[in-house]
């Protein structure tokens, strides 16, 4: 199965809305919880970047019996060091974000934690691409 959601950047209210679809198709298939947890936390965090950072974008699902596979996609300022993006803490979010709750820096980290591969790349003043996998047979 492939579905695909598009994020509009800056747009908040809808900020968790493809994450949340994506939660409901994992439990009607029966997906183990504990993987649809971690797959819903990546997902929702990627989603929130494209929401906090770009001027909006692309999420591609692509599921089977085995995995399923979010690729984000998006039109943004890109990230110059993805190294130190990953450090827990690190944040670019505008003033204006943080205060509405978003941007504490434990996006990329907390994808990391919950993703079993996860996947980035990034061009400054073009965008980045976030694909997270989870595995359905294997324990993290």
């Amino acid at each position: 199965m492939q579905f695909q959601y598009q994020i509009e950047g800056g747009n908040f209210s809808r900020a968790g809305f493809a994450s949340s679809e994506i939660k409901k198709l994992m439990k009607q298939l029966n997906v183990d919880l504990s993987i649809v947890k971690r797959t819903v936390v990546a997902t929702y965090e990627a989603e929130v970047n494209i929401v906090a950072h770009a001027y909006g974008g692309t999420i591609y699902v692509e599921l089977d019996e085995e995995k399923i596979i979010i690729k984000l996609v998006d039109e943004g300022p890109g990230i110059p060091d993805i190294e130190q993006a990953m450090k827990e803490g690190y944040s670019t979010a505008s003033s204006t974000v943080r205060e509405m709750g978003f941007g504490a820096g434990m996006g990329l980290p907390n994808m990391k934690k919950n993703a079993d591969d996860l996947k980035i790349s990034s061009e400054v003043e073009k965008g980045t691409t976030v694909q997270i996998t989870m595995y359905f047979k294997t324990e993290k």
